[in-house]
């Protein structure tokens, strides 16, 4: 099946912060755990074998320390990261992933440590190393515009507050279809003749959110078939909220969901598209929604 680079679909950083704690009086601590984990939503594109990215260092600032109380819109501290730098340091030490064997729910965790309770209302990741593997074995390097000196910027509205022992969850959507932008003629893979790497992210708060997964298939001689490469379009309020795509065992799943009302529907080249539903996303669980496509007829 051809699909498009410029599909609507999201490559997901995903940090997650866990280890609960039952302890009434743990509120009562100076730090809390802080887990960081990478995962990157299903990415279909057909003529690339690797999406490479050297993450070689993460920040978090603080906004309810000393030097963080600021307004949480701005960056005017960018660059202070001396003694009393409201920045904590999750992790420093590189870490090479292809983010495209990160799909569907499947994680890499980059960090684990215990940080200073407060809000947390910005993030700095430092990549370096991003290139992409075509499947003719062209590889392109591409440029990390400020990410590998002052970090890639990323605004936490509202701030996440972590707590005394106890834990927050935070995802992070890479958007690829404004992320790594091919140029030539991308219909083709003799076209393509490179990329530009301009990193988008947008911030899902997982306390707040929950996950739709499911099974796309279709019935060939009254027995199921997985398909492989369905879109799982999510709507809000009718606008695409965000999309997944179904993997060779048919599966799918779209994580950082806020907890709330979406209509959903699944779609693939050569097949009906489905009946668009309702589903209910429930905080900190998983909402199942099979599809069944039924293949076009043409007459």
């Amino acid at each position: 099946m051809k699909i498009k680079f410029f599909l609507g679909l999201l490559m997901a950083f995903a940090l997650t912060f866990i280890n609960c704690s039952d302890d009434t009086n743990s509120n009562t601590d100076g730090t809390g755990k802080l887990t960081v984990q990478l995962t990157d939503a299903p990415f279909p594109f057909d003529m690339v074998a690797e999406a490479n990215v050297t993450v070689f260092k993460l920040e978090a600032r603080n906004k309810d320390s000393e030097d963080g109380a600021m307004d949480e819109n701005t960056d005017s501290d960018m660059d202070d990261d001396g003694e009393g730098s409201p920045f904590i340091t999750l992790m420093e030490e590189e870490m090479n992933v292809n983010l495209l064997e990160l799909t569907n729910g499947v994680t890499e965790q980059l960090a684990s440590i215990d940080i200073p309770v407060g809000t947390y209302d910005l993030l700095r990741i430092y990549v370096k190393g991003v290139n992409v593997v075509l499947t003719d074995g062209r590889t392109f390097d591409l440029k990390v515009p400020s990410g590998e000196q002052t970090g890639i910027k990323v605004f936490i509205k509202p701030g996440i507050t972590v707590a005394g022992g106890l834990s927050a969850d935070l995802l992070l959507d890479f958007d690829v279809s404004r992320s790594f932008v091919a140029k030539g003629n991308i219909k083709n893979i003799d076209g393509i003749n490179g990329f530009n790497f301009k990193p988008v992210i947008k911030v899902s708060n997982l306390s707040t959110a929950g996950s739709l997964t499911g099974n796309v298939n279709t019935l060939e001689e009254e027995m199921q078939v997985a398909l492989e490469g369905a879109q799982i379009s999510v709507l809000a309020a009718d606008t695409l909220n965000t999309s997944g795509f179904s993997d060779a065992d048919g599966n799918y799943t779209i994580m950082g969901l806020e907890a709330g009302s979406y209509k959903v529907f699944a779609e693939l080249e050569g097949y009906i598209k489905s009946d668009t539903v309702d589903v209910e996303i429930a905080v900190a669980n998983k909402t199942i929604q099979d599809f069944q496509l039924v293949k076009e007829v043409i007459e």
